[in-house]
C-alpha cells in the first residue's frame, strides 16, 4: 500500500492539467492580441500572422508535451495497480434460484399445464416428485423453503388439469366462432367477474348479438327465425336485460342499430360491428379472466421469464465481458448495473418513490395509503405518527397508523 501511496502522489503532482490549461491560455492570449491588431490595422495583418506562426506552433508542442507526461503519469500508476493488487477472478455465475429449486419445476409444471400439455406434466411431475431437487443455500437470498414440494404436489390435482382442459375447450370454440360455450362459462362465474369489475360475459353476449346481426351470409348459421336480423332481436330480448344497468349506453346503441341496417357502414354505430379484431380480443380477455379465477397470471410466467432472459442476455453477456476486462464488479447484487429495456407487456411492478422520506419503497418498506388516500412509505407512516392520531402531510385529514392499508403495486 505504500507504494501506491507514493504512485498516487507522483500521479496528483506531476499528471495534472494546470499546466496544460495554463499553456493553452497562453496561446488564446496570442491569438485575441493578434485579433486585436489585426482590426486596429487591417494592412498589417499578413506581418501579424507571420510573426504569430511560430509561438502558436511552440505553444502547440508544449501542450502535446503536458499531455504525453500526464499520460505516462497514469500509465505508471495503472502499473503500480496491477503489480501492487492481486488479481482475483469475479464470479460470473450467480444462481438466486438455487436455494429454491422446486419453484423452478414448478413453474416448468405450471407452463406444460397451461399449454394444454397434460401427459408431459403428469410424467414430469411425477419424476420431480419422485427425485426432489436438493435446495442450496445462495448468499443474499431467502433460506430455502420446505413446503416448495407441498406446492408441486398439488399441481397433480384432476381438477385444475380438468379446468384447464376446459378452457382450451372453449378457446377452440371461440376459434371456430362458436360463442356459446364462453358464455355459458361467463354466467356459471358471473358473480365472481364482477367482483373482478370484468365485462367478459357482456363482451361475449354483445359479439354473440353482433355475429346473429350480420345474418347467414356472413356467420354462415342457419336461415331461420334465430339468425339474422330476427335472431339478434330475439337474442337482445333474452340477454340485455340482465346487462342494462352497467351497460346501458351500450345496449341502447346496438338496438339503435337496427334502424341502420340498410346502411350500417354509414351509420355512427359501425364501429360497433367491426369484428375484425373482436374475436382475438374476447379470446384473450376469456384467457386472462379464467386465469384470473385460478389465482394465475394470463401468461405463462416461465414463458416471460425466458423470453425477458433472451432479450437482456445481449446486453448482460457485453457487460460481463466489460467488467471481466476492466477488472471490476457490480455495485449491487439485488439490482441490475444497467437497466434493460423491455417491452411494455413485460413490465409488472411500478416503482413508487415516498414523497416524505424521497426513498423507493421495499418489501420491507411497503407504501401505505391512509384513508385520505395519499400514500407514503412505511417507515415515513410510522414516523409521523409516532404510535397516536396524525396529520396527513398532503391535507388536513387526519387518521391512526391502524387505517392505513399497504399498496401493493
Amino acid at each position: 500500500m505504500d507504494h501506491l501511496q507514493i504512485e498516487l502522489a507522483k500521479l496528483r503532482r506531476d499528471a495534472n492539467l494546470k499546466q496544460s490549461m495554463d499553456d493553452v491560455d497562453k496561446i488564446i492570449e496570442q491569438l485575441e492580441r493578434a485579433r486585436e491588431t489585426i482590426i486596429a490595422e487591417p494592412d498589417s495583418a499578413s506581418i501579424t500572422l507571420a510573426k504569430l506562426q511560430n509561438p502558436v506552433q511552440q505553444g502547440f508542442w508544449k501542450v502535446n508535451e503536458d499531455l504525453k507526461k500526464i499520460h505516462k503519469g497514469h500509465n505508471s500508476f495503472g502499473k503500480a495497480l496491477d503489480k501492487y493488487f492481486p488479481v482475483k477472478a469475479l464470479p460470473t455465475e450467480y444462481d438466486a434460484l438455487a436455494s429454491h429449486p422446486s419453484l423452478i419445476n414448478r413453474a416448468i409444471a405450471m407452463h406444460l399445464l397451461r399449454e394444454g400439455q397434460f401427459d408431459v406434466a403428469s410424467t414430469f411431475l411425477s419424476e420431480a416428485l419422485d427425485n426432489p431437487p436438493q435446495p442450496h443455500a445462495t448468499p443474499g437470498t431467502p433460506n430455502p423453503a420446505s413446503n416448495d414440494s407441498n406446492d408441486l404436489a398439488s399441481l397433480k390435482s384432476q381438477e385444475l388439469q380438468e379446468k384447464f382442459s376446459n378452457m382450451y375447450q372453449i378457446l377452440h370454440e371461440l376459434k371456430t366462432q362458436n360463442l356459446h360455450p364462453a358464455i355459458e362459462w361467463a354466467r356459471q362465474n358471473s358473480a365472481e367477474l364482477e367482483n373482478r369489475g370484468s365485462n367478459l360475459e357482456f363482451e361475449l353476449c354483445k359479439l354473440q348479438y353482433i355475429w346473429l346481426f350480420q345474418g347467414p351470409e356472413i356467420n354462415g348459421l342457419p336461415d331461420d327465425e334465430n339468425n339474422g336480423l330476427s335472431g339478434a332481436i330475439k337474442y337482445a330480448q333474452e340477454t340485455f336485460p340482465r346487462h342494462q344497468i352497467r351497460f346501458t349506453k351500450d345496449c341502447q346503441q346496438l338496438l339503435a342499430a337496427i334502424l341502420y341496417k340498410t346502411n350500417l357502414r354509414s351509420s355512427p354505430y359501425w364501429h360497433l360491428f367491426n369484428t375484425e379484431t373482436a374475436w382475438s380480443e374476447v379470446s384473450q380477455s376469456f384467457t386472462r379472466e379464467f386465469c384470473s379465477l385460478l389465482g394465475l397470471s394470463p401468461s405463462s410466467p416461465l414463458y416471460i421469464a425466458c423470453t425477458a432472459g433472451a432479450i437482456a442476455l445481449p446486453t448482460l453477456l457485453k457487460l460481463a465481458s466489460i467488467v471481466k476486462e476492466k477488472r471490476t464488479e457490480w455495485t449491487t447484487q439485488d439490482e441490475l448495473p444497467v437497466e434493460i429495456a423491455l417491452p411494455r407487456s413485460m413490465i409488472f411492478h411500478a416503482i413508487f418513490v415516498c414523497p416524505v422520506s424521497k426513498e423507493q419503497t421495499t418489501e420491507s418498506n411497503p407504501p401505505m395509503m391512509m384513508p385520505c388516500g395519499h400514500v407514503v412509505a412505511k417507515e415515513s407512516l410510522q414516523r409521523l405518527s409516532k404510535g397516536s392520531r396524525f396529520k396527513c402531510p398532503y391535507c388536513p385529514n387526519e387518521s391512526l397508523m391502524r387505517d392505513a392499508r399497504q399498496v401493493v403495486l
